[in-house]
């Protein structure tokens, strides 16, 4: 039983993506063009950088893709750059499920005081709400400010938090990430 919950926490190891609402009726066409002009305040001219679809012991966890500003976009750099992820889920997870398997990751890079992990384990547990398949949680890197969240289009809230930020989007894109091939394939379109 207990390996079978640490599992599900594994699984659980994304966490924000999803500005466009998916429904069946909406072409592929039509999705990518809403997503596009609701990144352009973020972004300004956005592109897809990379995409993978994160897999665990067989299990499918979530499609990530990450977006980012066509014209200034540097791998080497992403911490200093506006960014935008986006995760649709392909299983159903609890929020808080998704929330401790945020801070474990993060922790996993380079550990935290305990007063961060309580206030940043209490801000993503405020945020994160359950998914179910097929739907999306989408988080913005703003370096200057924090993390925005969205989930199926729908503000979530905001961390006004630049160690958080970056710490948050280190998951994916950090060098020490759990998940070096899922790294790589988010950077696909930049060169590394």
């Amino acid at each position: 039983m207990q390996r079978r919950r640490w599992l599900m926490t594994l699984l659980s190891c994304a966490c924000p993506a999803g500005f466009v609402r998916a429904q069946d009726s909406t072409s592929h066409k039509e999705l990518l063009a809403q997503t596009l002009q609701q990144l352009r305040p973020l972004l300004g001219n956005p592109r897809l950088v990379g995409e993978h679809r994160l897999t665990y012991w067989g299990f499918e966890v979530y499609h990530a893709r990450l977006w980012a500003n066509s014209a200034t976009f540097s791998p080497t750099d992403w911490a200093t750059q506006r960014l935008v992820l986006e995760l649709r889920y392909l299983r159903d997870f609890q929020g808080r499920d998704i929330a401790q398997r945020s801070i474990d990751e993060i922790q996993s890079q380079r550990p935290l005081s305990a007063e961060q992990t309580t206030a940043w384990r209490q801000s993503l547990l405020a945020l994160m709400p359950n998914v179910r398949k097929g739907e999306t949680l989408t988080s913005a890197y703003l370096p200057e400010s924090g993390a925005q969240f969205w989930h199926q289009g729908q503000a979530l809230g905001v961390i006004q938090d630049t160690e958080f930020a970056r710490r948050f989007f280190g998951i994916w894109l950090s060098p020490q990430s759990s998940q070096p091939v899922l790294r790589q394939q988010l950077l696909a379109g930049a060169a590394l």
